[in-house]
């Protein structure tokens, strides 16, 4: 797969079909209303397929099959053992189709394949393998008590829970909700982005073919105001995951209030900055690491490096380092494996950007990229892009961009640094560059983020939970502490003839 050349995987992604139709109740179905939205590839502007615009009565099917299921136990009262081995051929299966997961996500949302086949797809095996070995090893308690009374504390499934996912890591983001929540013994309702639904809609269809039970996962392609917003509201959802935007984050706690008072779980907006000290040593190894935290994904990361301090006795050089490495990443068919940036996930998205980058010109010195391009005369691309001694009240500074646009600050002292540093309503990530193991744990103290990566960037595993403070959310996806948010504590109080 690493050999590929670009007419390789053309070839490949000519042979895909596609599926449109939402998965209800282990079968693939059209929307009760009829109606369908176009899947558009932002590299070529070509329609891939149409695709099932659910609503609010699809999804009151799709919760109707996850409350069946739940309830009868066909999934929440399997054997941990069978659950755990039903999501172990569902990793395998995500593998021995890997080359069209990755293609689905490249055409959908305009990613590197390469970068999909290597990490995505890869990964999303990986996560439900990894939940799917947890599942038998996750054990409940027994309180103190004194003789006669016996209290054993269970972690018990919530029911239906509601996932809401982005089109930036769609197999990925689909994965980080339904597997944690399934290895629980949840039934899910997933509404995966609308830009972006044909890895989810494959997804459930070797879901069914792994084992997973009619009901227990289903799909609901569709639009946020509408599928999205009924999935919120809904009065048989008890938990609803969220990765997205802090302002549809926001409407999803008012759904809550306004409906069940479900849980919601929501991972927001970020704007997270980099701090290169002047004690780092390897300058270099700091601007390879800064560049990818900006420019990966095409800067469609929640958690993407875009705010970059740099101590202003080295900051002349570093900026040198970073013009160098925007120069050599320039955007290219995501389908072609010597390209270093893929497309923009569409037309909106890259206007927004467009909209960022020319206010910019008008406030801070523009040192690399700054305009769209096409590719073949076609596509939504936008070249890396970076902004020198922008101001820290500036929007560039201020507003999640998501895209390829990075802000360069410079500062003066530790103190100042970290100040600016936690000087944002978000508070997903931060990285630090020093040699200096005192200030590495000092500064990582202080910033106020869910994940400080020190001399890397974006540091995250199966192991460690991922998500944010402040407006970046409270919920948390990865780790065992993922469990924690798709159960509920029960307690059974015993009296007995001591």
């Amino acid at each position: 797969m690493l050999d590929y050349s670009r007419s390789d995987w053309k070839s490949r992604a000519d042979a895909l079909t596609f599926r449109g139709q939402a998965f209800i109740d282990g079968k693939f179905v059209d929307a009760q209303s009829g109606k369908t939205f176009d899947s558009i590839n932002p590299a070529t502007g070509e329609i891939l397929t149409a695709v099932a615009e659910g609503d609010a009565a699809d999804i009151d099917l799709a919760v109707a099959a996850g409350r069946r299921a739940f309830e009868d136990g066909r999934w929440s009262r399997m054997a941990p053992g069978d659950r755990k081995a039903v999501l172990l051929r569902l990793a395998e299966l995500i593998r021995a189709n890997l080359e069209e997961m990755a293609l689905l996500d490249s055409l959908d949302m305009g990613k590197l394949v390469t970068d999909a086949a290597t990490i995505d797809a890869p990964g999303s095996a990986h996560f439900f393998q990894w939940y799917a070995e947890a599942i038998d090893k996750v054990y409940d308690e027994v309180a103190p008590t004194g003789p006669g009374d016996l209290a054993l504390v269970s972690r018990v499934p919530l029911g239906v829970v509601g996932a809401v996912t982005p089109w930036n890591f769609p197999l990925d983001m689909a994965t980080w909700k339904a597997a944690a929540a399934l290895a629980a013994g949840n039934s899910v309702v997933l509404k995966p982005a609308e830009q972006s639904p044909l890895s989810a809609l494959r997804l459930a269809e070797l879901a069914a073919e792994a084992g997973v039970p009619d009901g227990v996962f289903n799909v609901v392609p569709g639009h946020g105001a509408t599928a999205g917003r009924a999935l919120g509201l809904h009065m048989d959802v008890d938990c609803l995951a969220f990765t997205g935007s802090t302002a549809i984050g926001k409407m999803f706690m008012q759904y809550s209030g306004q409906s069940n008072l479900k849980q919601v779980w929501p991972e927001t907006g970020g704007k997270s900055p980099n701090l290169v000290f002047a004690d780092c040593e390897d300058l270099d190894a700091a601007a390879d690491m800064a560049a990818f935290g900006i420019f990966f994904n095409q800067g469609e990361v929640c958690s993407a490096n875009s705010r970059l301090y740099v101590e202003r006795s080295i900051k002349d050089a570093f900026v040198e380092k970073m013009v160098a490495r925007a120069t050599a990443t320039q955007p290219g068919d995501p389908l072609d494996p010597a390209s270093k940036m893929g497309a923009i996930v569409d037309e909106k998205q890259t206007q927004g950007i467009m909209g960022f980058i020319e206010a910019g010109k008008q406030t801070s010195n523009l040192v690399a990229g700054g305009e769209r391009v096409s590719v073949d005369g076609k596509g939504c691309f936008v070249q890396p892009t970076i902004f020198d001694d922008v101001r820290h009240d500036d929007p560039l500074a201020r507003d999640e961009i998501f895209g390829p646009v990075l802000s360069i600050i410079p500062f003066d002292s530790e103190e100042e640094a970290v100040t600016m540093a936690n000087d944002s309503i978000y508070g997903l990530a931060a990285s630090v560059w020093t040699d200096n193991l005192s200030r590495a744990c000092r500064v990582s103290e202080r910033l106020h983020v869910g994940t400080v990566s020190v001399n890397t960037v974006d540091a995250l595993s199966a192991q460690t939970p991922f998500g944010g403070m402040k407006q970046s959310g409270f919920g948390r996806d990865l780790s065992l502490h993922s469990l924690e948010k798709y159960t509920a504590l029960k307690t059974t109080w015993i009296k007995y003839k001591s």
